[in-house]
């Protein structure tokens, strides 16, 4: 039989759970083929196992000998705002300087600060700009990507966000998956009156969204998010967005719990979330209703990493009660400038006690899961997109052992090479 590709003489790590996101003790359970190999025709994954079995099977175009290095699944980022304009380089001085999130906003720091950039950019400037942010993320193993908007605030920029996301989904390797995020924070238009925000948004800027989601063709989920949060969006002011959402028909996700508790994970997983996102403050009582729900827990270690916090979301307890959790950068120019899942990684295993199978998963197969691609893509089983990365390393535990590099030597998406150290 004829291959496009065959990758051999490969430790290959990462199976699927059975038809969803690993929960509990089986995010620890990793699939690995020593001398193994994986074969891809048209695109897809064809079949994975030992490299004598599938090489005598399998005829190919190109073969790569892996020479024993760890071979596995591209790596899905299920969080990000990477397409913004400008940067925030003076409000990281003012923190290391000790000022805080209200003298930030009083020098004209803060989301406002990146609002403002990203008003006066055109699509094609937000292009180019986020363009390389997506090589970076491309290089450290990045093959799927979910992008949010919510950096303008107002009807027309939402929607020039979205068309930049779609136009970099057309041009980049990254495959990305849009969010529409327009709830992030009240606009100052808005200040004296955020139901009144709440209501363009639900009414105006939800259904435009949507019809410019369906011009696109583009070939993804689409969601909708809502920040839940003290000084942001309140619990009912998030359910009617949400609610508005799933009614119109998109996927719909929560930021919640990141500083204090609102009630918004429980609203959250009771509309069917895809994700809830952050979880710092998370209760018992709803990491119970996570654990018994198809929701995924998605947490940001490098947010904390950035604020210099010894606090981060408790994702071991998280996975010791059955939920299903998932790993991100929240790749951002504020809270988290990181490009590097490697990196959120490794501090995921120190600061949050995951094991390096557990990271593993969370940053593949569970982050898949939690941008609606968990039965496409985040494993190498066959009939997956032949989204393959080739580490550095000859045992998978050394991607989030070392930090501060870079463990991809090369990156196959869709069955074709895009990038080799």
């Amino acid at each position: 039989m004829k291959a496009d590709l065959v990758i051999y003489n490969a430790r290959v790590v990462g199976g699927a759970a059975d038809g969803g996101p690993k929960k509990g003790a089986a995010l620890a359970g990793l699939t690995i083929v020593g001398d193994g190999a994986v074969s891809v025709v048209g695109g897809r994954i064809a079949a994975v196992g030992p490299s004598a079995e599938i090489l005598e099977q399998y005829a190919a175009e190109n073969a790569i000998d892996a020479g024993g290095r760890v071979v596995g699944p591209g790596f899905v980022e299920c969080h990000t705002h990477v397409v913004f304009a400008g940067d925030r380089l003076n409000e990281f001085e003012l923190k290391i300087r000790g000022a805080d999130y209200l003298e930030i906003l009083k020098a004209g720091g803060g989301i406002l600060s990146t609002v403002r950039q990203t008003r006066a950019a055109s699509v094609d400037e937000l292009v180019a700009e986020s363009r390389r942010r997506l090589d970076k993320m491309l290089a450290l193993g990045v093959t799927t990507a979910e992008v949010k908007t919510g950096y303008g605030l107002d009807t027309e920029t939402e929607l020039k966000m979205l068309r930049a996301i779609f136009a970099l989904d057309a041009a980049h390797a990254v495959d990305l998956v849009p969010t529409f995020l327009p709830a992030h924070a009240v606009p100052p238009e808005f200040r004296e009156n955020p139901d009144a925000y709440v209501d363009l948004i639900c009414r105006e800027m939800l259904p435009r969204a949507l019809e410019e989601f369906r011009n696109s063709r583009l070939n993804s989920p689409i969601f909708v998010d809502v920040f839940c949060e003290r000084g942001a969006f309140d619990l009912e002011q998030s359910r009617r967005v949400l609610e508005t959402a799933k009614a119109l028909g998109f996927g719909i996700k929560a930021h919640v719990d990141e500083f204090t508790n609102l009630g918004g994970a429980r609203m959250a997983i009771g509309l069917g979330a895809t994700s809830v996102d952050h979880l710092d403050a998370i209760s018992d009582e709803e990491i119970a209703l996570l654990a018994a729900s198809g929701t995924v827990g998605v947490v940001t270690p490098t947010v904390n990493f950035n604020f210099g916090s010894k606090e981060f979301a408790d994702a071991r307890r998280l996975i010791n009660a059955g939920c299903a959790v998932a790993l991100s950068t929240d790749y951002n120019p504020g809270s988290a400038p990181c490009p590097s899942l490697p990196n959120a990684m490794a501090i995921a295993c120190r600061y949050q006690k995951l094991l390096p199978a557990e990271a593993f998963n969370a940053a593949t197969i569970n982050a898949a899961h939690a941008v609606g691609l968990g039965a496409q893509i985040g494993s190498l089983d066959a009939g997956k997109r032949a989204d393959i990365l080739i580490f550095d390393t000859k045992d998978y535990r050394e991607i989030a052992y070392e930090f501060g590099g870079n463990p991809v030597a090369a990156t196959v998406k869709n069955g074709i090479m895009v990038n080799r150290s």
